[in-house]
């Protein structure tokens, strides 16, 4: 996770609508780079603000879906991968991946379908993230596939440790994964 800090200042104005005539209202600036990273569009703008008494944090908000699916497989204490799929420095879906369950919940962030994990699928299912990780991947009948398996330190085929080791980066477009252990 990239770490980065800046100054800014709180703009403040005159409340209104129905608020008080001594009301004030206060607006903080967001870098758009920041704000592009953490998948926020036009569309897609709702955030979640959390104030521990000192610090205030905003998150993207997340799909309901995809958030009971992760709270769920945690509780059960499965294993759990959490995997983001970017475009560049765009993070366009987050795939939450429940190995002992072999079931997966997705968000996406763009309406694109293009630039989305899985396209118009909004309901992948196991086979589905399988044959993602794998078209992330090197083809399994690539000559010399071995010699490539041993520079990554792998003994066997396995899509998901090529896209741990690769970021699932191909040399045909600008997408990549960050994988997390949930």
């Amino acid at each position: 996770m990239n770490y980065e800090e800046r100054r800014g200042k709180i703009r403040i104005s005159k409340a209104s609508g129905t608020a008080g005539s001594h009301s004030k209202g206060f607006r903080v600036a967001l870098p758009p780079a920041w704000v592009r990273q953490m998948g926020l569009t036009d569309q897609n703008r709702e955030i979640v603000l959390h104030f521990d008494g000192e610090c205030i944090t905003i998150r993207r908000a997340g799909s309901k879906k995809y958030e009971d699916f992760l709270i769920d497989a945690r509780a059960k204490k499965h294993n759990v991968l959490i995997l983001y799929f970017y475009n560049e420095r765009t993070l366009c879906t987050k795939i939450c991946a429940d190995q002992t369950a072999r079931s997966i919940a997705i968000e996406n962030l763009l309406n694109d379908p293009l630039s989305t994990a899985f396209g118009v699928n909004e309901d992948p299912d196991w086979g589905d993230f399988e044959r993602f990780l794998e078209s992330r991947c090197v083809p399994r009948q690539r000559d010399g596939l071995g010699r490539y398996l041993e520079q990554l330190g792998l003994e066997q085929y396995d899509p998901l440790e090529i896209v741990r080791k690769t970021e699932g980066r191909m040399a045909e477009d600008h997408f990549w994964i960050k994988v997390v252990e949930g």
